[in-house]
């Protein structure tokens, strides 16, 4: 079951406004549980109490959320409340209601909505009555210094309360006022301009959503890095006010930004080690102290709250922790107990290591991790390589089939230069462990011969190689053939290979297809997964640097699961005229030169996400194709008997236009008509040869380096002429 199902909490909240109190507490309860930043959650709560006259609960509730929830609707529920509870009280509950407001403004003024209680304020410290004129100046004062730091915050009443600060003063005094409004001046202005600024920032955050452990969502992702702008941007101190203040405003923007990734290690350790860095350590261990109450389950966090204490010297503190979590983790993983070896060996010294090394060796759940580091740090630290191979053939007992740790104790015998013990160990080890677990012992093994060894023993250690894996090979006659791919992988050195990254690639391809010819596969499985066992043998070749291939062996796989089906609908295509602007004075003549037809059909084309198509190649593909003539809708497309086209217009001449005899009482003009005729054919028999001698023209051009503007007008004085004679002909 989902506890943070975000659905199913809305609908149990849902459920309990409609409940009494008494029934719907634990519903309350079990949601805040749950999330206990949830501010809708806790008005709801206190609301149902309030309007149930149960004020001793209501107060508990206050006390249990408002510190964590700095949020301004919460807390002007809380004003709220207070007024009403002491609104009889006479002048010791005004007192009481001005402690409240003094309280939540010193928690949620710099809050960018803020500025509406500001003006509550001092609107109740105006309705306040006064008997003396002592009281009177007192509560001018009083308004003033109220007014002062309002102006200071950027909120969006920022503009309103300095209209009010002006006339307040101008009300008490003008020879008084005109000095202060000048020393405010500058700072109301740089508070408006960093409220605009920071407003930028605000509108990108989703104050409606519920804390919830990551699950790595795009919305989640976003509200993220919208907090984490915010906040770099607080820390800037925009408004270049004072150190104290500006940390004041970071604070809070850091508490709220919890109230919604509370799940979020990332911010806590942000936020504890920002007040370590500005040396405040005692406020750093009270976030990492909430954090780890938080999220009890994040062992990152606790190592970085033990690194913390044992920085400024607590031993004692950082300690407590790492038992912590050596009883929380003994059953799951052994890096508790290795961490804690080594902050022993820091803080108490060898012994103290030493002996809970012995202790913790013992443990069923003690995996071959433990021996390694221990090992590793007498060796390097202790300069103790006695102890440390004792620890290794302890281990050795136990971790035999362990070919991690094989390979470990391999290593460190070859830092001591025993190769006659490495042989040995990798022959012991061969021995016991089955062939589908010895690939990495034999890969080791064969790269140590190739590096320490002869000729002999290195040919030796590969074939027999060859012939422990060939047994979990189905081809096993295939394995033990040489290649070349061999010669390969014993000559090449960390990133250095015999061969270009070309022959690389097509000696591996080789070597996985002989293994795989006799297998019936489909030939296109086949090539999609030849690049998977050539990266394998690259590894068997290139052995601890196997990152290292060659970049051609590398294959980059799109990341499916962000695609999104295109839809062209979903986009305008573009909107295109004769005096459109955004192109160059070419594009712009070239359009102005384009008949209806043509720009219509351009006007209509959908939009194309990528690289621009060649405008010149396009039209020079649409010039030569042959545009079929249009039909009318629910008409034959072909010929219909009867009456046709020549019929009602009349006899055609050879180029396709309309022969019209002369009309009657006018002089025929049989030279004016043949030559008229004449030019006709001319134009049609142009107009045939024109797009590919423009297709031809327009290359010629380009390989002499002549500008293409010279030849596209003459392209596209061509597609008016072409795309007019078929409008002519389509309305014919």
């Amino acid at each position: 079951m989902d506890i943070y199902n975000v659905e199913a909490a809305e609908i149990l909240a849902n459920e309990a406004l409609l409940l009494p109190i008494a029934e719907a507490a634990p519903i309350y309860e079990k949601l805040l549980a749950t999330f206990p930043t949830a501010v809708k959650y806790w008005k709801q709560y206190v609301e149902a109490y309030i309007a149930a006259n149960d004020e001793e609960t209501a107060k508990q509730i206050f006390s249990r959320c408002l510190l964590t929830c700095p949020h301004i609707n919460l807390w002007r529920c809380y004003i709220n409340f207070i007024k009403r509870v002491n609104s009889k009280r006479g002048s010791e509950g005004q007192e009481e209601t001005k402690k409240a407001f003094d309280f939540m403004l010193n928690y949620v003024g710099n809050d960018v909505a803020s500025g509406p209680v500001w003006m509550e304020y001092i609107a109740f410290l105006k309705s306040m009555p006064v008997v003396t004129p002592q009281d009177e100046s007192r509560r001018m004062t009083t308004i003033r210094k109220v007014y002062q730091k309002a102006i200071l915050v950027p909120t969006s009443h920022v503009e309103q309360l300095w209209k009010d600060y002006d006339n307040f003063e101008n009300s008490v005094s003008r020879t008084l006022a005109k000095g202060l409004l000048s020393e405010y001046q500058p700072k109301f202005n740089s508070a408006r301009a960093v409220y605009r600024e920071r407003k930028k920032y605000i509108d990108d955050i989703d104050w409606s959503m519920l804390a919830i452990p990551s699950t790595g969502s795009y919305k989640e992702e976003q509200q993220c890095m919208a907090w984490k702008r915010l906040l770099t941007f607080e820390k800037g101190n925009p408004q270049r006010i004072d150190a104290a203040a500006a940390n004041r405003r970071i604070t809070f923007t850091y508490e709220q930004c919890l109230m919604y990734l509370y799940h979020h290690p990332d911010v806590w350790y942000d936020y504890a080690t920002w007040h370590a860095k500005n040396g405040s350590t005692d406020s750093a261990i009270k976030i990492f102290q909430r954090a780890v109450k938080a999220l009890p389950g994040s062992e990152v966090l606790k190592y970085a709250f033990a690194e913390l204490e044992e920085s400024i010297g607590a031993i004692q503190p950082a300690k407590t922790i790492y038992e912590s979590l050596v009883a929380e983790n003994a059953s799951m993983t052994s890096l508790a107990h290795i961490q804690f070896i080594r902050f022993l060996r820091r803080t108490e010294g060898i012994e103290a290591a030493r002996k809970y090394f012995l202790e913790a060796r013992k443990l069923p759940s003690c995996t071959y991790h433990v021996y390694v580091a221990y090992a590793t740090m007498s060796f390097c630290l202790d300069k103790d390589a006695k102890v440390a191979q004792n620890v290794f053939e302890a281990g050795l007992k136990k971790f035999m089939q362990e070919p991690g740790y094989v390979l470990e104790y391999a290593d460190f015998l070859c830092r001591l230069n025993d190769d006659r013990n490495v042989r040995a160990l990798f022959e012991r080890a061969l021995s016991l462990l089955p062939p589908e677990e010895s690939v990495e012992v034999w890969k080791r093994f064969a790269q140590f011969e190739q590096i320490y060894g002869d000729l002999s023993s290195m040919l030796k250690v590969e074939q027999r190689r060859k012939e422990a894996l060939s047994k979990t090979s189905e081809d096993a006659l295939s394995s033990l053939e040489n290649t070349l791919y061999d010669v390969v992988s014993r000559y090449n050195y960390m990133d250095l290979w015999p061969c270009s990254s070309k022959e690389l690639d097509y000696l591996s391809r080789q070597e996985w297809l002989a293994k795989n010819m006799s297998k019936k596969s489909d030939k296109s499985v086949m090539l999609t997964s030849v690049v998977g066992p050539t990266l394998d043998k690259g590894n068997a070749g290139g052995g601890a640097n196997a990152k290292l291939l060659p970049l051609s062996a590398r294959v980059v796989r799109p990341e499916t699961s962000r695609m999104i089906i295109y839809d062209p609908r979903q986009i305008k295509g573009p909107v295109i005229t004769a005096t459109s602007s955004g192109y160059t004075k070419e594009v712009d003549d070239i359009f102005k030169m384009l008949s209806p037809p043509i720009m219509s059909f351009i006007t209509n084309l959908p939009a194309i996400e990528g690289p621009s198509p060649d405008i010149d190649i396009v039209l020079g593909v649409l010039l030569q194709s042959t545009l079929p003539a249009g039909h009318d809708v629910g008409k034959p497309s072909g010929p219909v008997p009867g009456a046709t086209t020549t019929d009602l217009s009349g006899p055609r001449n050879q180029n396709g236009s309309v022969h019209r005899p002369p009309r009657d009482g006018q002089p025929t003009k049989r030279k004016a008509i043949e030559r008229q005729e004449e030019e006709d054919a001319a134009a049609a028999a142009q107009n045939r040869a024109m797009p590919r001698d423009i297709f031809r023209l327009r290359q010629i051009q380009r390989s002499r380096g002549v500008a293409p503007a010279q030849s596209g007008s003459t392209a596209m004085s061509s597609g008016s002429m072409f795309s007019g004679e078929q409008s002519a002909n389509s309305s014919s």
